[in-house]
């Protein structure tokens, strides 16, 4: 593809541990919202490539499932060596295509290595179980064994994080797989690909397609995918849960957040309101785990909203890659024409707009919006409701713990929910009936390590186990065994046998 005559390189598909390319495929333009201008293309496939790719897979599975399990973990190892070696390659291309900052990008590469640090210990993880003398002479053990070939479909937010959590659980659990990476954002996922070739990874087991609703329709249909991995908008993770689990596949579909951090009056309010620019506006608010909303409890609400707008109107709205830069672009026009649509509905709902993003588009090639406050929000006003996705924060005013958690468990999402207080008590109780699958206490993101399972509650979550440490029972089936043996029968024996001689 050429614009403006210059020719663009094209993203290629990854098949069989090599780049694959088709003439006269359709290719979709890679923009960096932070200038507006086109990148490179990508390759957009359907079902054949789709087809093709499994068919790698497929034939790669039996054999890496029958490697051995430390074998796998060292490949890992070796992976995980290459991703620290380039990381300010991947940082690179994150911020290019996605927009985010540079130190925000390294941290997303950092949290990669730590996914992969956890895949590595596969041979732990999937150790069964063993109960002896269950019936007389009878023992009972159990293992688990890998799906065959797994699929991912992921967002355009995480470009490298979201992708390593799905295939590196699943490869080091013995499958094959096959991603389909947001076609906004595929040029890391190929260097992933080329990265974990060059670790040792056998041809076949990591497969890349790139494509659009085809390409996902094709994967989800396919009688040789045994599972699916989605993480993306509610509305399309409930369609993806229900269509995989009609077609007999394991599914985990993460969708959408509506994430609250609520400010108790005993807190530290400048702690708080720091947690509340960093965890809204961060990433430009495109994270499923960015605070949506700060529940204000008391007679705090005036100035936490205060110390809240100084900062926000302190932060710096900027291409990534710039010194400076707090926060980057949104991906696309579209997500700033929502983000104005939203706040143009809570002046019109009743909110009060205390810091106005739309005042602060100083970068007018790229898709910039600045950060934005809207205080007196209402719970039945769109902004609450919908998932914005943006650099939009909401503020609820309440009377006390108890409001406050009714209004956080009210919520169809529960992906996170976070309390600021010094008291050990509210904190405790707050953790214990709040309804969310992640919970942070004086933490205003609370992802935990990948050492532990990540997934919401609610609309946030469909299918079963979520990422990270949850993922070894995801991508493998329990397999028990019930054995009895017995001695050789040695029939009728009259006469002496000396010792040794049978």
């Amino acid at each position: 593809m050429t614009t403006n005559g210059v020719h663009l390189e094209t993203v290629p598909h990854w098949i069989g541990g090599a780049s694959v390319g088709y003439t006269g495929a359709t290719k979709s333009e890679i923009v960096d919202p932070a200038t507006g201008h086109t990148l490179r293309t990508v390759e957009l496939g359907g079902a054949d490539v789709v087809d093709e790719a499994v068919a790698s897979a497929r034939s790669a599975a039996e054999a890496w499932a029958s490697t051995p399990t430390p074998v796998r973990a060292t490949i890992l190892l070796a992976f995980r060596a290459l991703l620290l070696e380039h990381t300010e390659e991947l940082t690179s291309i994150i911020t290019a295509e996605q927009g985010k900052t540079l130190a925000d990008a390294r941290g997303e590469v950092a949290r990669s290595v730590e996914a992969v640090e956890v895949a590595t210990s596969a041979v732990q993880q999937l150790k069964g179980e063993f109960a002896e003398q269950v019936s007389r002479g009878v023992d009972t053990y159990s293992f688990r064994q890998p799906l065959g070939v797994c699929a991912g479909i992921t967002p355009f937010n995480f470009p490298v994080m979201v992708p390593v959590s799905m295939f590196a659980a699943a490869i080091a659990c013995g499958n094959a797989f096959v991603l389909k990476p947001s076609e906004k954002v595929p040029s890391a996922s190929v260097r992933l690909a080329q990265l974990f070739a060059e670790a040792g990874l056998p041809n076949g087991v990591f497969n890349i397609v790139h494509g659009g609703v085809d390409a996902v329709n094709a994967l989800i249909s396919h009688p040789d995918v045994s599972a699916i991995s989605f993480v993306g908008s509610t509305p399309v993770a409930r369609e993806i849960y229900r269509r995989s689990a009609e077609a007999g596949k394991k599914v985990q579909a993460l969708g959408g957040a509506n994430n609250h951090l609520v400010v108790m009056p005993d807190a530290d309010l400048d702690a708080a309101a720091d947690a509340l620019v960093s965890a809204a506006y961060g990433a430009a608010g495109q994270r499923c785990m960015a605070v949506t909303v700060a529940v204000a409890v008391g007679d705090i609400a005036d100035q936490l909203v205060a110390k809240t707008a100084r900062r926000a109107e302190d932060f710096r709205t900027g291409p990534g890659n710039a010194d400076g830069s707090d926060m980057g672009p949104l991906i696309s026009e579209t997500a700033i024409e929502r983000v104005r649509g939203a706040l143009d509905a809570a002046a019109d709902q009743g909110g009060t707009v205390v810091v106005d993003g739309r005042k602060n588009s100083t970068e007018a090639a790229g898709h910039f919006i600045g950060p934005s406050l809207v205080d007196h929000v209402r719970t039945d006003s769109d902004l609450y409701k919908d998932e914005i996705f943006g650099p939009v924060l909401s503020v609820v005013r309440v009377d006390d713990l108890e409001e406050a958690l009714r209004v956080v468990n009210a919520s169809p999402y529960g992906n996170g929910a976070s309390i600021f207080t010094a008291s050990g008590v509210a904190g405790r109780r707050f953790a214990h009936n709040v309804r969310a699958g992640s919970v942070g206490i004086n933490v205003p993101i609370p992802v935990p390590i990948s050492w532990f399972g990540f997934g919401g509650w609610g609309d946030s979550r469909f299918g079963d186990e979520g990422l990270n440490y949850d993922a070894y029972r995801f991508y493998t089936k329990a397999k028990v065994i019930t054995q009895r043996w017995t001695e050789p029968r040695q029939g009728v024996a009259p006469n002496f046998v000396a010792a040794g001689s049978q």
